[in-house]
């Protein structure tokens, strides 16, 4: 008989492989084996992996009801005969070249504003910090404007959005530099920055002839309508890059919503990945400005879905995608049937659902995500 049990049945679970340990609660694990390497596993947790199933499919529907309904409405079976190119030939134009690239730019534009919001309110942990709110897509509208009217500068405006944004955001780190990027003296702040880029904004548009003004005002309030492919290309690839790396960054966010010195002692560079996250915020904000302008409120709504529906011990990057995606969707969809035929641009519709959403988050007594 040994002496030491607990010591033997401790190292017998060392030994054992992943797949024979139970999963923690409420998550799966999925293992495997690598050729010459061992056994990997995978944790996952089932709230969020039913979370984003649920947003995936929802956004599905809505996309569907999206292509069908407008000044011609299709059946279900005309919307499919048109997109596989089959059917009335005023079907697939409607859906074809109207509706699906405008799909896909509420698509794109709603998750990249969704994934930027929830990074930067997870760094400053706070849910007001989004990049509408801070400053961040008045930057990169006020850039964007610049290129349109006229001021002799050659950048096209994605470009432009993009330095936008990030002038916007050193500024705004610069002047709360010794409070870092937390609190309500950054938000403040951003606020201060958004202000003095949309005054910019307005400046330069009272100072072109009317025909031109008209041309850039769609940025200046956010729109679907006629967006250029070339900048959808762009968005698309910017979007695909910054979502691989938030979701590198996830663990680091993690750990972020601690205090620093708590992080730090896990092991994560605050520093760097702070402008890591900073980095990916800004690039995805300023190419979604380019598409769509400032619709900001799809970076308060989206995130705050998100966390509602998934797990609270991660940072639902992909569940943020996917709800930034529907809520876009949804609020284009309103803007042209509500009224139709007058078409209220997208940005008007989420500025006027989130503006109550706004109220409530200032209103509630715990506003941190830490």
């Amino acid at each position: 008989m040994s002496l030491f049990p607990v010591a033997r049945d401790a190292t017998a679970a060392k030994r054992a492989p992943a797949s024979a340990l139970p999963p923690p609660s409420g998550c799966w694990r999925l293992a495997w084996q690598w050729p010459g390497s061992g056994e990997a596993s995978l944790l996952i947790s089932r709230r969020s992996a039913l979370a984003n199933a649920g947003l995936l499919l929802a956004l599905l529907v809505a996309s569907g009801v999206y292509l069908a309904l407008g000044s011609v409405h299709l059946a279900p079976r005309a919307l499919v005969a048109a997109l596989v190119g089959q059917g009335d030939a005023l079907a697939q134009f409607m859906v074809i070249e109207l509706r699906l690239p405008r799909l896909v730019a509420a698509w794109l534009t709603g998750a990249a504003f969704a994934v930027a919001g929830c990074l930067m309110q997870t760094l400053a942990r706070n849910r007001l910090a989004t990049p509408g709110i801070i400053g961040i897509d008045n930057g990169a509208t006020a850039f964007a404007v610049a290129s349109l009217v006229g001021l002799g500068v050659s950048l096209a405006p994605p470009a432009m959005a993009l330095a936008g944004a990030a002038t916007a955001a050193a500024i705004t780190f610069g002047l709360t530099a010794g409070g870092g990027s937390r609190g309500y003296r950054f938000i403040v702040a951003g606020i201060g920055v958004g202000a003095v880029f949309g005054a910019i904004t307005q400046l330069l548009l009272a100072r072109v002839d009317m025909d031109t003004a008209n041309a850039a005002y769609p940025w200046t309030v956010g729109t679907l309508n006629a967006r250029p492919p070339g900048a959808l290309l762009v968005l698309g690839v910017g979007l695909a890059v910054g979502v691989v790396m938030a979701l590198q960054l996830s663990r680091a966010l993690s750990l972020m919503r601690f205090s620093e010195a708590i992080a730090q002692g896990l092991g994560s560079r605050v520093a760097r990945r702070r402008w890591q996250v900073l980095g990916v915020s800004v690039l995805l904000t300023g190419l979604a400005v380019a598409v769509a302008g400032p619709v900001g409120m799809v970076g308060l709504i989206g995130p705050e879905i998100a966390r509602a529906l998934s797990c609270r011990r991660g940072v639902p990057i992909i569940a943020s995608m996917l709800a930034g995606a529907l809520v876009m969707v949804l609020a284009d969809l309103v803007g042209r049937v509500l009224l139709a035929p007058i078409e209220l641009p997208v940005g008007i519709v989420t500025a006027v659902v989130g503006g109550p959403w706004l109220l409530w988050i200032l209103l509630r007594p715990h506003r941190s995500l830490a």
